[in-house]
């Protein structure tokens, strides 16, 4: 079987034992064989994604060795992660234990904050103002993130993430809530139609008022197993990356020079913007894996996710939240760009 190549001829019988559930239920037994018909919201997805999002708790590494094993079959077909599930194909799932299986308990209070941080919403997307210190997603030790968070709230049966943002950055995350526009959002992210804008409050003040950052990027991982992220030329691995960067103020914070700065990502490398600050010399405050010598006091990450410029939708802006606002002088604030 090629590479994305759809896997079609479902089963057309099943005795009343092995039946197959809705894929948009919950599998509620993970003790026994499981039989999930493909609805119209998985249609078109990769089988790896498929499973993670109903195996939820089970590592990444363990849903890969069950497809090699033969424990995931399609339409009683061998199969592969890079497969595509289409609708009423049948996925069985051998007997598995999850590492947890408890929903997440999430407060009535985060929940109300949550939905109170929606700043755009239409029959296909929602963009969240998403605050500092919450992950988009559960895992690597956290029991939920936003997207597991405003399923519970929400009781909607099909939400997804259509990019991601670092735990620690704040602002807009889009949230797609039917595949249609899922797939259309994330072919924008790949044509690159979408235009990224960030504000930082940066290290020093740089000479030009603006710029383009120009420097490959290369994605590694510690002894601890925390990735990290440098710039390099030479390895193989290392990807293009490209950032421009526009000077809004030049201010103070404990006596040291800073800089309000807006970036815009051409292309979407993991913690690129990050990255490409602290390369030229003007890394960001409260940068706790590339600003380690920080000395501001700011204890926040200082960068937010401000603007979205989405073909086809009016431009969608997030307000500086007010740990960052309230670092800057008055002159400042009056003329942050709209």
């Amino acid at each position: 079987m090629t590479k994305d190549e759809p896997i079609h001829e479902a089963p057309a019988i099943f005795n009343s034992k092995t039946r197959p559930q809705s894929a948009d239920d919950e599998i509620s037994d993970f003790g026994k064989v499981n039989y999930l018909e493909v609805t119209r919201h998985q249609h078109d997805q990769r089988l790896d994604n498929f499973l993670l999002n109903r195996l939820k708790g089970l590592p990444k590494p363990h849903i890969y060795k069950m497809i090699r094993s033969d424990e995931i079959r399609v339409n009683n077909k061998r199969c592969k992660a890079h497969d595509r599930v289409q609708r009423e194909d049948v996925v069985r799932i051998a007997p598995v234990v999850l590492a947890t299986r408890e929903k997440p308990i999430i407060s009535s209070e985060f929940a109300k904050s949550l939905l109170a941080r929606v700043v755009y919403e239409d029959e296909g997307l929602i963009v969240l103002n998403k605050p500092s210190g919450i992950a988009v997603h559960g895992g690597s030790g956290l029991a939920f993130g936003v997207i597991e968070a405003m399923r519970e709230v929400t009781g909607k049966k099909y939400l997804e993430l259509v990019h991601r943002i670092d735990k620690d950055t704040s602002g807009l995350l889009m949230i797609s809530k039917k595949r249609s526009a899922l797939k259309v959002l994330q072919q924008h992210l790949v044509d690159k139609t979408i235009q990224k804008h960030y504000l930082c409050i940066a290290k020093g003040q740089p000479a030009l008022n603006e710029q383009r950052i120009d420097a490959s990027l290369l994605r590694y991982t510690l002894a601890s197993g925390e990735r990290r992220v440098k710039v390099d030329t030479q390895d193989p691995q290392t990807k293009e990356s490209q950032t421009d960067i526009v000077v809004h103020g030049r201010f103070t914070i404990a006596e040291q020079p800073v800089s309000l700065i807006e970036a815009k990502p051409l292309t979407g490398r993991t913690h690129q913007i990050r990255v490409h600050m602290a390369h030229i010399g003007h890394a960001i405050l409260g940068d706790d894996k590339y600003h380690v010598h920080d000395k501001s006091g700011v204890h926040r990450l200082c960068l937010h996710a401000w603007r979205l410029d989405i073909p086809g939708y009016d431009t969608i802006t997030a307000p500086l939240p007010d740990e960052m606002l309230d670092w800057m002088p008055e002159d400042i604030k009056a003329n942050l760009p709209k």
